[in-house]
């Protein structure tokens, strides 16, 4: 009889335990008392009438979903294989529970079927370059789509797009030639700034050159004005007599004639000044007389 209470007893221990229920604080609980839900719980400890309610455990953490790779016809007919990976996270824990069977699977399938879709409306070049297009696209579809199923899409992140191993080697030769031109290009363009640069170096240099001639000449040109102007002022202001500038004319006579010139060509106002000159010869002849005349009566 002891035996038998305690057999009892433990089994009631056991039931009453299993009424006992903690949810972590990532999880949410749904209560369902004989099939019908009840109410949901968040974190932590729970007791539930055992045998007549239970407790579903959802994971609300941010989940992932890998889409397998599968061939797609892009619109200029070129098979490639794409592949992608689906972030969500749970906003409603009894619609993701009651309202989809098996949300993986569901997601996986939506996702392979708007992938075709979007990537079939875009060419292969446009596929390519165009990823975080197809990404947006893809969320905002699947997000719409999984909002009835209590499910907040992220994000969508495409991991490959690979065309055939021949378009591949196409396109490499195609990006070889293009860096080559474009390298070519570079270079030309390097070899016009230099002879530009060079160009513009020596006319400035030119300039410079000329500029410095421009003063050098404006600067003796300048002096020689103003020596002229002062010998000029000296001449008038000491009052020359025309004896001295017939003599002041023989001097110049005489270094023309000590030129390389094999004839001289005297201006018209030679006459004048030879007619001074053969006054200041007689006058010197007079001087000269007068002088002996005053040696002889001595």
């Amino acid at each position: 009889m002891v035996v038998v209470l305690v057999i009892i007893a433990f089994v009631v221990f056991i039931i009453a335990a299993s009424g006992i229920k903690i949810v972590r604080p990532w999880e949410r609980g749904l209560i369902e008392r004989l099939g019908k839900y009840q109410r949901t719980v968040s974190s932590g400890l729970t007791i539930i009438v055992p045998i007549l309610e239970r407790m579903i455990i959802v994971d609300m953490r941010e989940q992932v979903v890998e889409v397998a790779p599968q061939a797609v016809i892009t619109k200029d007919n070129v098979v490639v294989e794409v592949d992608a990976v689906i972030y969500y996270e749970v906003t409603d824990p009894v619609k993701v529970t009651y309202n989809v069977a098996n949300f993986y699977t569901a997601a996986t399938k939506l996702a392979q079927t708007n992938l075709r879709n979007l990537v079939g409306e875009l060419a292969l070049d446009e596929s390519l370059t165009s990823r975080e297009l197809i990404n947006t696209k893809l969320r905002q579809i699947l997000d719409d789509a999984t909002d009835k199923w209590g499910t907040r899409v992220t994000r969508v992140e495409l991991q490959r797009i690979d065309p055939p191993k021949d378009v591949t080697d196409a396109m490499h030769r195609q990006m070889k030639a293009e860096r080559e031109r474009r390298a070519m290009i570079l270079e030309a363009e390097g070899h016009k700034q230099s002879a530009i640069l060079k160009a513009e170096g020596q006319a400035e240099a030119i300039k410079k050159v000329a500029d410095a001639d421009k003063y050098q000449k404006l600067t003796v040109a300048k002096g020689e004005a103003e020596a002229i102007e002062t010998v000029y002022r000296a001449i008038h202001e000491g009052k020359p007599t025309n004896d001295l500038i017939a003599i002041k004319y023989l001097e110049a006579l005489q270094k023309i004639a000590d030129g390389q010139a094999t004839k001289v060509f005297l201006p018209l106002e030679t006459s004048g000044i030879l007619g001074s000159i053969a006054g200041i010869g007689e006058l010197l002849k007079e001087k000269v007389s007068s002088k002996k005349g005053g040696e002889i009566q001595a």
